[in-house]
């Protein structure tokens, strides 16, 4: 179930991340996201016959680290380096490198 998740679930939330501006209440409801849709695909826990919900740790350990904000991240580093090998002449590789004439005042 995780690597549907990792293949299905994850590049339809993060599509065209590269450009998003993450501020912290919008990395805060992607992990509450992810939380929420791990918890459902591994399910609650059971301990001496009583069942509990796993815990953002248990979780995190699951994936091992790897949550959204992270393959987000790395997807940005990935778009920046493929900007950075475009020719000079390409508009993304333009706007850029677009310094503004003036300061603001």
């Amino acid at each position: 179930m995780l690597k549907l998740y990792r293949t299905v679930i994850r590049p339809i939330v993060t599509y065209a991340s590269e450009t998003w501006a993450l501020k912290d209440t919008i990395i805060q409801k992607l992990l509450v996201f992810e939380r929420k849709i791990l918890r459902r695909i591994f399910g609650p826990a059971k301990e001496n016959q009583i069942w509990r919900v796993k815990t953002n740790e248990e979780l995190d350990k699951l994936i091992k680290h790897k949550n959204i904000i992270n393959h987000i991240k790395a997807q940005r580093l990935s778009w920046f380096g493929h900007v950075q090998m475009m020719p000079d002449t390409r508009t993304v590789k333009k706007i850029f490198n677009w310094k503004p004439l003036t300061n603001r005042s």
